[in-house]
């Protein structure tokens, strides 16, 4: 077996990790583990441990995954995951489950595949970005226990209230989009988590990403777009836009961000750049 580190968020699902680390401790001999108390903490572990690793396995949300990933971009590491987050999007679109044998099995068979990744303003995310309204949620969420209901009510409350952003894109092609949305997002792969797909043809491994325009809608098209997005099938329509992007910059008039679910100021203009094949993962 390859040499393995395990790097636990001990906040993720609830601060239950101890089952967790009970089992692997009796299914792996003395495992090189990781229990995470910052993001500082977990990127210096990762580099005192960089020469002798190969496999670096996140075990928390997207979030966690997020800064595990960060340090693997454009290397010969590969990122394994065990999902222990809210939302679980990213776990989810790389088959990876709360299964642990099913997990050491994968690391020891070894077989990685490069993804595609796409950066911010430089700030990484590898699974789903946005702002206007999911970032507005994303800030209050962090407030509440997290969990699916939190997040349904959280999403509700900011709805009704929720002022619509200004998008201004700077290329001539997009600039027929320029106008007030409801949210716009980023997508490499498919899922915000919770099987909500924002993004029903994102692709990891294209080269590039889905920008998701969505304009406010009625109350009355709510159940539509919640059905569409729950069953794979949000597609173009008078309230939905997608646009199939490696690279584009554009002005919005807020600083509320997140980034794979995590909450983030990032100041305009923004500049949104595909970096393809740029991370390894266990397949």
């Amino acid at each position: 077996m390859e040499k393995v580190a395990f790097i636990i968020n001990p906040f993720s699902a609830k601060k239950n990790y101890q089952p967790f680390l009970n089992e692997l401790k009796k299914k792996v001999s003395n495992p090189l583990y990781y229990i995470s108390e910052s993001i500082e903490g977990t990127d210096a572990f990762i580099q005192e441990n960089f020469n002798q690793v190969k496999i670096f396995v996140a075990i928390g949300g997207d979030g966690t995954i997020s800064t595990v990933a960060r340090n693997l971009i454009n290397t010969d590491k590969i990122l394994g995951i065990f999902p222990a987050g809210s939302g679980n999007g990213f776990s989810n679109e790389t088959q990876f489950s709360k299964n642990l044998d099913e997990l050491l099995g994968k690391i020891k068979a070894g077989n990685s595949r490069k993804i595609d990744t796409f950066t911010v303003n430089d700030r990484l995310s590898i699974n789903v970005s946005g702002t206007g309204f999911d970032g507005k949620v994303v800030k209050e969420f962090e407030k509440t226990d997290r969990g699916f209901k939190n997040y349904i009510k959280v999403s509700l409350k900011t709805f009704f209230n929720y002022k619509p952003i200004k998008v201004k894109f700077f290329d001539e092609a997009y600039q027929k989009y320029n106008g007030k949305y409801l949210m716009l997002n980023i997508a490499n792969t498919r899922q915000f988590g919770n099987n909500a797909y924002i993004a029903p043809k994102a692709s990891k491994s294209d080269g590039k990403v889905d920008i998701v325009l969505v304009k406010k809608f009625p109350l009355t098209y709510s159940p539509l777009f919640a059905f569409r997005m729950f069953t794979k099938r949000l597609k173009d329509d008078e309230y939905v836009t997608y646009l199939s992007v490696s690279d584009i910059e554009f002005k919005v008039n807020t600083k509320n961000w997140h980034l794979d679910g995590e909450f983030n100021k990032i100041k305009s203009p923004i500049h949104v750049k595909v970096q393809p094949s740029s991370l390894a993962i266990l397949i």
